[in-house]
């Protein structure tokens, strides 16, 4: 490592030396100094005197010759003092620069430090605690997993869940993208997918959310964030009474029992008043930014805790309890994930392939 800045130091010394030595040599004679302006009028005065033959030939030679020493010892008159300090000066800082950034780098750096290569963090992450990990790790983690099974719909919806919890709606929408045409025919791939185009038009639900939320709606007439934000783009699109009316069949059909259920019911609420206020979506109420995977989410939770809710009165639905499971494991609660997953088991014991699916679910990204 120090050879390298003694290296450096030495290339920018020999840079700054030539340099400096060819803004000698332009402005040696560039100068408009008086001296140096005698010593080019004799020049001229002997070309004159050989050209009118004044002045013997036997004798100009010699007299150019003396003229264009003397010149020339003006010109490093001249601009020696001048140049050599401006040498010195940047010569010293040419040799001082390297060693100051070595010196910073001593000093706040970590030179005894090894090389950690990304692959050997990105493995590291994946064996610890992946409770403990934050979001840019874990979307790096799964992003690898991507790379690893790229047919893994369930993958790519882990990483869009990430990618939205920590802000980047176009990372979400691509991996949705990929995860609906490995598998169209789940709904909440395509009401994911609708959510990012919502938070990437800024809570506007524009045509290409509307198309996808009506692709999970054909395979899932219950998805709950298509229903919401489809009767959303109607009042945004000035059809007040038909949105309300749709805002309204929801949350009728919102169970009550979760008390994260009852927020959310109390959101909608409020929004519904709103809009019969002003007869359109309020400017100060944007649209609530979707975010799976961001624990203070409470209309994400709502959603999973409704979930939750109509399982317990309808348990014979294995479809569902996968839904369910999946939906704790990407909020990263482990013991409601567990909780559902035992319950579904004892529900399904007799059908391998819902268990297998159950697992499948709540297995930990890695």
């Amino acid at each position: 490592m120090f050879a390298f800045w003694i290296a450096a130091a030495a290339l920018s010394a020999v840079v700054g030396w030539l340099m400096l030595n060819g803004a000698r040599a332009a402005t040696r004679f560039a100068g408009d100094d008086p001296t140096l302006a005698v010593h080019r009028r004799q020049l001229d005065e002997i070309d004159d005197l050989a050209a009118r033959g004044l002045l013997p030939e036997s004798e100009v030679r010699s007299a150019r010759a003396e003229a264009g020493r003397r010149l020339l010892a003006a010109a490093d008159t001249a601009t020696a003092p001048e140049s050599a300090a401006g040498r010195r000066l940047v010569l010293a800082a040419a040799l001082i620069a390297p060693l100051l950034a070595a010196g910073a780098y001593v000093t706040v750096g970590a030179p005894g430090l090894k090389d950690q290569p990304f692959a050997a963090r990105l493995a590291e992450w994946r064996s610890g605690d992946l409770e403990r990990l934050d979001m840019p790790r874990l979307a790096a983690i799964l992003r690898a997993i991507t790379v690893e099974r790229p047919n893994d719909a369930e993958a790519y919806y882990k990483l869009a869940s990430v990618e939205l919890g920590q802000g980047d709606p176009v990372a979400a929408g691509s991996a949705l993208r990929r995860a609906v045409s490995i598998a169209p025919e789940r709904a909440d791939l395509w009401a994911l997918l609708g959510e990012s185009f919502v938070v990437q038009a800024e809570g506007r639900v524009d045509n290409d959310a509307k198309a996808a939320f009506s692709e999970a709606l054909k395979r899932d007439a219950t998805n709950v964030s298509a229903r919401y934000f489809l009767s959303r783009a109607e009042i945004q699109d000035g059809r007040v009474a038909e949105g309300l009316a749709g805002w309204r069949a929801l949350l009728t059909a919102l169970p009550s029992a979760a008390p994260s259920e009852q927020a959310v019911r109390a959101a909608l609420t409020a929004e519904i008043a709103a809009v019969e206020k002003a007869g359109a979506l309020p400017t100060t109420t944007p649209a609530p930014a979707p975010q799976p995977g961001v624990p203070d989410d409470a209309a994400i939770r709502g959603m999973v805790d409704g979930l939750a809710a109509r399982l317990e009165t309808q348990p014979d639905d294995p479809e569902g309890w996968v839904r369910l499971v999946r939906a704790w494991a990407v909020l990263g609660e482990t013991g409601k994930r567990d909780a559902a997953r035992d319950r579904a088991r004892t529900l399904f014991k007799d059908n391998p392939q819902v268990l297998q699916a159950l697992d499948q679910a709540a297995e930990a990204p890695r």
